[in-house]
C-alpha cells in the first residue's frame, strides 16, 4: 500500500504543469482568437470607443500578456472563470448546472461500452474463427466506422418517431422520475457508446486470444478447473491491460462526443452551452467548457492509471 500511496503521489505531482499548460494553451488561443471580450460585453448596444477602452483597463485586458495570465491562473485556483458576457451570471455557476447531465451520459455511456466490449470480446475469443466469433467482428467494425451523430439520427427515427418506444429528446431529472431518466439518456447514451464499444471489443478479443495461448491456460483447464473460472480470474484480469489503455483516450471520445449527442437530443448539458456560447460569442463561457471538459479527462486518466496498478502487479513493480 505504501508504494501505491508513493507512485499515485508521483501521478498526482506530474498532473500540476499538465494542468498548467492546458490553462496556458486555452488561454493563448481564446486571446488570439477573433473574439473581443469587450465588444462581446456590450453586445447588442453601441458602445463608444471610451466605454470599451475604460471596460478593458477594468478588467485588466490592457495588461502585458504574461500578467493576464497569471491573473487568470489566480481566479481559477480561486474558484473563478468569469462571467458570461450574455447572461452577466457567473460562469461557474452555468458549468455546475450543466456538468451533471454530461457527467451522466458520459458515465452510462461507458458503462454500457464496458459492458458490451467485456461481452463481446470474450465470446469472440472464446469461439475464435467460428461463427459467433465472424458476427462479432463484422458488427464490431461497422460500429467504428458509424459515427456517433449518424447513430443518433437513426435511433431517433426508426426507435422514436416510428414506434415511439423512447421520446426524440429532451431530459428528466432522475430526482423526479427515474423511470423518464432512463428514457430520456438510454438513446444519446447508446449513440455515444456504440462506436467505443465497437472499438474496445476488438481490442478485448485480440488481448484474450493471446492470453488463452499462454501455457498457464492449457495447464490450468488440464488440471480440471472450469474454463470459465481460468476465463474469469486469470485471462480477463491479465488481458485487461491492453483495452484499459485505449478506454482511458477513448474517454476524451465520450467527452466531446457528449458535445454532439447532447445537440442532437436537445439535452441540457455542456455540449448545449458550449454550442450556445459559441452561436452567441461568449468567450468565458467557452473557455469555462473547454477547461472543465480537459480537467475531467485528466482526472479520468489518473483514474486509469490507478486501474492499471491495481489490475496489472508488474506496473507496481516496474514504477517503484
Amino acid at each position: 500500500m505504501v508504494a501505491i500511496a508513493r507512485i499515485l503521489a508521483r501521478r498526482v505531482l506530474l498532473l500540476v504543469p499538465l494542468m498548467l499548460g492546458i490553462v496556458l494553451f486555452v488561454f493563448l488561443v481564446m486571446r488570439f482568437s477573433d473574439v473581443d471580450p469587450a465588444s462581446a460585453f456590450f453586445q447588442g448596444a453601441d458602445p463608444s470607443p471610451r466605454q470599451l477602452h475604460d471596460f478593458r483597463e477594468q478588467n485588466g485586458l490592457l495588461d502585458p500578456l504574461p500578467v493576464r495570465y497569471l491573473h487568470f491562473v489566480g481566479d481559477l485556483l480561486r474558484g473563478d472563470m468569469g462571467t458570461s458576457a450574455l447572461t452577466r451570471a457567473p460562469v461557474v455557476e452555468q458549468v455546475t448546472t450543466a456538468l451533471p447531465l454530461t457527467l451522466q451520459l458520459t458515465l452510462l455511456g461507458l458503462g454500457i461500452a464496458v459492458v458490451l466490449a467485456l461481452l463481446g470480446g470474450v465470446i469472440a475469443a472464446i469461439h475464435r474463427d467460428r461463427l459467433p466469433d465472424q458476427v462479432i467482428r463484422l458488427v464490431s467494425l461497422t460500429g467504428v466506422a458509424a459515427p456517433g451523430f449518424w447513430l443518433a439520427l437513426l435511433m431517433i427515427q426508426y426507435l422514436a418517431v416510428d414506434r415511439g418506444w423512447f421520446p426524440t429528446g429532451g431530459y428528466v431529472n432522475p430526482a423526479d422520475s427515474l423511470t423518464g431518466w432512463l428514457r430520456t439518456m438510454a438513446l444519446p447514451a447508446l449513440a455515444l457508446s456504440l462506436p467505443v464499444a465497437a472499438q474496445l471489443t476488438r481490442i478485448v478479443r485480440t488481448a484474450v486470444v493471446e492470453e488463452l495461448d499462454r501455457d498457464y491456460v492449457r495447464t490450468a483447464i488440464g488440471s480440471g478447473l472450469p474454463p470459465w473460472v481460468v476465463v474469469g480470474r486469470n485471462v480477463l484480469r491479465n488481458a485487461l491491460v491492453n483495452p484499459l489503455t485505449v478506454l482511458g483516450l477513448r474517454v476524451g471520445y465520450l467527452l466531446g462526443g457528449a458535445v454532439v449527442i447532447e445537440t442532437v437530443f436537445s439535452l441540457p448539458g455542456m455540449g448545449k452551452l458550449m454550442i450556445d456560447a459559441v452561436k452567441n460569442g461568449d468567450p468565458a463561457v467557452v473557455q469555462g467548457v473547454v477547461l472543465t471538459t480537459a480537467t475531467g479527462f485528466v482526472v479520468v486518466n489518473l483514474v486509469i492509471d490507478i486501474l492499471y496498478l491495481l489490475v496489472d502487479p508488474r506496473l507496481r513493480d516496474a514504477a517503484r
